[in-house]
């Protein structure tokens, strides 16, 4: 048995006061993603910084989840 598959590949319940911290390092993300919509002109690297923002989001996310 591989113990990192096992945590990647694993439901992991919240623990008391992640919730919070995800909702946290959501509303940063979106308050960045609502300044990239409004200052960067619509083209593929905008669509790439919103989409790597939302990666980079999720795996802050993640990272609190599964550690």
């Amino acid at each position: 048995m591989n113990d990192q598959i096992e945590n990647k590949f694993s439901y992991h319940a919240p623990k008391p006061g992640q919730p919070e911290i995800y909702q946290e390092i959501r509303e940063k993300a979106k308050e960045l993603a609502y300044l990239i919509d409004q200052k960067a002109p619509d083209s593929r690297e905008k669509s790439l910084a919103t989409t790597n923002l939302e990666q980079a989001a999720f795996w802050a996310n993640a990272a609190i989840s599964r550690n």
